[in-house]
C-alpha cells in the first residue's frame, strides 16, 4: 500500500506558540515536581519522602523532564541547542514527553499498588502527575504532516506513525575540529558509562526502579534516533573509529574501579563472557548467514577443556595443570576441532535443515557430558556432578582469587576476572574486525546474501562456511576457558538450547538479533540487556520469558535490523531494498523531485 503526505494536523487543537510554551513549562514543572515528596513512607524503593532532594525514580523524572525541556527549547532555534534536533521535527519532543509521562505515572501507580491505595500519595505526587502530562499535551498540539492511504483516508496506525516519524531529511552537520570531535566522543562515552552503572547497580529487589530506568532509556534513545542525532553520532564514531574503540575500552576498564559491591562486578564479568560468545556467534549468523541453534555447546567444550587441565582434584586428569595461556589455547583449539567435525558433514545443508542439525548437536553435547561419568560411559566429565574445585588463575604471579589495591582502590576477585575478560574481549573484537574486513569476510557476506550467486562467482561456499563455523566456535571456546575459572565448576545444565537464564543457545541468538547482526557493538549490547533483564526483573518469575518474548516481537516489528543497525540491513528493511539508492535522510541537498514511497 502506497502512502502519501497530506496537510499538517494536530491531535490537540492548540495555537502553535501555546503548544510550544506548554511543552517547555511542563518539562520544567516535571523537574521541579521531583523535588517534592511523592509518598509518606520509605517502604517504597528509593525513599520518595524527602522535600528538596529527588530519590529513586524521581531522578528518572528529572532526566526525562530535562530532555523534554531541551527538545522544547530547541524548537525556538536557541543558539547552542539546535544541534540536539538536526532533523527539526517534533517526533523527538513527543517521545521525550512520553518518557516523562511514562516514568512518572508508572511510579505513582506502583506506589498505589505496592503500598495499598491512593492514600499513600502525598500532594507532591498529584503535582507530578499533572506536570508530567503537560509536555505531552503540548507535543500533541504541534502541527505535523499526516500520512494518508491511497484512498485518502487515515488510520490510527498512520496517525501514530506520523507522531514519531523520522524526518525525511537530516542536514549534513557543520565540520568540527578534530579535538572537538574527540571531546564529544569522550563526553558520550562518559554518559554511557554512567547510564550503565546506574542500571547495573539497581538492586534486584527494586524491580520498579529498573523498569522506570528502562522507560527513560528506551524512549530517550528513540527520541534521539528520530531527531537524527544518532545518525550523526554514528558518522562521528566511524570517522574516529580508533579513538572510539579506545574510549570504549577505557570505559570498560574504569567500570570495576567504580564498584564497591563485588556482586555488580560479577554481573559485569558474566556480561562480557556472554557478549564474547555472542560476538563469535555473530560471525556465523550475522556475517555468514548460518542459523546455528546449538552454539552454546562450543562454550561448553572450552569450559570443560579448561576444567580438565586446571589441576582440579575432581578432574579426570587431576595431576595436569596448564598455565592459563595454554589452557586458553587448548579450549579454543578443542572448540575449533569440534566446529570442524560438526560443520564438515552438515554445512552442505541450508536454512532450516542446518538449524535442525545444529540444534541436535547442542543436545548431543549436553547428553554426552551427562553420561561420561564412568557408569553410562567413560569417566571423563564426572557426569551430572560436573567438575568442581577449579582453582583460581595465576598469571605472571598475579593471583586472580586475591584482592589487590590499585591507586587506593580495592579490586576483588570478580574485578580481576573482569579485567581479564576485557583483554579477551579486545582480542575477540580484533579477530572479528580483521576477519570481517578481509577477503574471507566479504565472501561470508556474499554467501549470506545469495549463496547461489556467490558460488557462480567462484566462491567456494562450503570452505567459506566451514571457516566461519570453526572461527566462531574457537572464540566461544576461548570465553569458556575463563568462564570455568570464574564459576569454580562446570556442569552440563547451562549448555542447553533454551532456559530461563543465559547463557543458552536461544539467548545467544536473541542477543545477536536484538543487538544488530553484522555489527561489533550490537551483540555486546544485546548480551548486556538479556543478562541484566532476568537479573533485575526477578519479580516477574515464571513470566520473565513471556515478557522477553513480547519485547522481542515488538522490536522485530518496529526495528527488525536490531538496536544497532548494520547499514546494509537497515537499507534493506526500511528503504527501497536496493543498496545503490542513496539514503534521503543523510543527503544534505536532495533533488526537489524526490518522492518517498513505500509498500
Amino acid at each position: 500500500m502506497t502512502t502519501k503526505t497530506s496537510s499538517t494536523t494536530a491531535l490537540v487543537p492548540l495555537p502553535l506558540q501555546a503548544a510550544r510554551a506548554l511543552a517547555v513549562t511542563g518539562g520544567a514543572a516535571s523537574i521541579v515536581s521531583a523535588f517534592l515528596a511523592w509518598t509518606w513512607t520509605a517502604a517504597f524503593p528509593g525513599d520518595l519522602t524527602v522535600y528538596g532532594y529527588p530519590g529513586g525514580l524521581q531522578w528518572m523524572t528529572v532526566v526525562a523532564g530535562a530532555l523534554t525541556t531541551l527538545y522544547a527549547l530547541a524548537a525556538y532555534e536557541i543558539r547552542g541547542l539546535r544541534w540536539l534536533n538536526p532533523g527539526r521535527g517534533d517526533a523527538p519532543l513527543t517521545l521525550a514527553a512520553l518518557g516523562v509521562l511514562g516514568v512518572t505515572w508508572f511510579t505513582l501507580i506502583a506506589i498505589t499498588v505496592d503500598l495499598g491505595g491512593l492514600a499513600n500519595l502525598e500532594p507532591g505526587a498529584y503535582v507530578a502527575a499533572v506536570a508530567s502530562a503537560l509536555p505531552l499535551i503540548g507535543a500533541l498540539g504541534l502541527p505535523r504532516p499526516t500520512e494518508t492511504g491511497p484512498d485518502g483516508g487515515t488510520s490510527l496506525g498512520l496517525t501514530l506513525r506520523g507522531l514519531i516519524r523520522k524526518p525525511d531529511r537530516v542536514p549534513a552537520p557543520a565540520p568540527l575540529a578534530p579535538w572537538l570531535q574527540r571531546t564529544l566522543i569522550s563526553v558520550i562515552t562518559l554518559i554511557g558509562l554512567i547510564t550503565f552503572i546506574y542500571g547495573i547497580e539497581t538492586p534486584s529487589e527494586e524491580g520498579e526502579t529498573f523498569i522506570g530506568y528502562l522507560i527513560v532509556v528506551v524512549l530517550g534513545i528513540w527520541s534521539m534516533s528520530t531527531a537524527g542525532l544518532l545518525d550523526r553520532l554514528s558518522r562521528l564514531a566511524a570517522e574516529n573509529r580508533s579513538y572510539t574503540l579506545a574510549m570504549g575500552f577505557t570505559a570498560a576498564i574504569v567500570f570495576p574501579f567504580t564498584q564497591t559491591n563485588d556482586h555488580y562486578t560479577n554481573l559485569g564479568v558474566n556480561i562480557l563472557i556472554f557478549g564474547t560468545v555472542a560476538l563469535g556467534l555473530n560471525i556465523v549468523v550475522g556475517l555468514a548467514g548460518l542459523l546455528d541453534l546449538g552454539y552454546v555447546a562450543f562454550l561448553g567444550v572450552g569450559a570443560y577443556t579448561a576444567a580438565l587441565v586446571s589441576g582440579s582434584e575432581f578432574s579426570r586428569f587431576s595431576g595436569v595443570q596448564f598455565p592459563f595461556w595454554a589452557a586458553a589455547l587448548s579450549g579454543a583449539a578443542a572448540s575449533l576441532i569440534f566446529g570442524v567435525l560438526i560443520g564438515a558433514p552438515t554445512l552442505r545443508l541450508r536454512g532450516d535443515y542446518l538449524a535442525i542439525v545444529t540444534l541436535g548437536f547442542g543436545e548431543i553435547f549436553r547428553i554426552a557430558v551427562n553420561n561420561l561419568d564412568g557408569d553410562s560411559g567413560p569417566d571423563i566429565t564426572n557426569g551430572p556432578n560436573g567438575i568442581a574445585g577449579i582453582p583460581d588463575l595465576e598469571l605472571f604471579g598475579f593471583d586472580f582469587g586475591e584482592t589487590h589495591d590499585i591507586a587506593g582502590i580495592t579490586l576483588g576477585r570478580f574485578a580481576n576476572y573482569y579485567l581479564l575478560m576485557v583483554l579477551v574481549m579486545a582480542i575477540v573484537i580484533l579477530v572479528y574486525n580483521r576477519a570481517s574486513d578481509s577477503r574471507i569476510g566479504r565472501a561470508w557476506v556474499a554467501i549470506r546474501e545469495d549463496e547461489t550467486a556467490a558460488t557462480a562467482m567462484g566462491i567456494n561456499g562450503f570452505r567459506v562456511k566451514l571457516i566461519a563455523f570453526a572461527l566462531g566456535a574457537a572464540l566461544a571456546g576461548l570465553a569458556g576457558t575463563v568462564s570455568a575459572h570464574v564459576t569454580y565448576n562446570v556442569v552440563p545444565n547451562p549448555y542447553q538450547f533454551a532456559g530461563s537464564t543465559p547463557p543458552n543457545s536461544a539467548f545467544l541468538l536473541a542477543a545477536v538479533v536484538l543487538g544488530g547482526m553484522g555489527t561489533v557493538s550490537g551483540p555486546l549490547l544485546g548480551a548486556a540487556l538479556l543478562y541484566l533483564l532476568p537479573e533485575k526483573l526477578v519479580f516477574l518469575k515464571e513470566h520473565s520469558l513471556l515478557a522477553f518474548g513480547v519485547a522481542l516481537v515488538l522490536l522485530m516489528r518496529f526495528r527488525p535490523e536490531g538496536i544497532i543497525a548494520n547499514r546494509r540491513q537497515q537499507l534493506e528493511f526500511h528503504e527501497t531494498g536496493q543498496l545503490d539508492v542513496p539514503d534521503e535522510r543523510l543527503d544534505p541537498d536532495p533533488p526537489l523531485t524526490t518522492k518517498k514511497t513505500g509498500a
